[in-house]
């Protein structure tokens, strides 16, 4: 891993450990991270990460309907 220092609002100061939750969280998400890396980010195992996801309402499975259409026509 890299550090990275961003500039937020001071009104996160307190909020430090949620922020970077947050921000792996939808990290993974936009598929910019792993699970793995996500967790990792976040200083956790990874099978603790999906208890993170489901707090900001994210899907632990990134399928989506397009995928399910191409892996159906590939079955085909």
């Amino acid at each position: 891993m890299t550090t990275m220092t961003i500039q937020v609002p001071e009104a996160l100061e307190k909020e430090h450990d949620e922020t970077v939750r947050f921000l792996a969280a939808k990290l993974y998400e936009a598929g910019k991270l792993t699970l793995g890396q996500a967790a990792e980010m976040c200083g956790m195992k990874k099978w603790d990460f999906p208890a993170i996801l489901a707090k900001f309402g994210i899907a632990y499975f990134q399928y989506t309907a397009d995928d399910v259409i191409n892996d159906a026509n590939a079955i085909r």
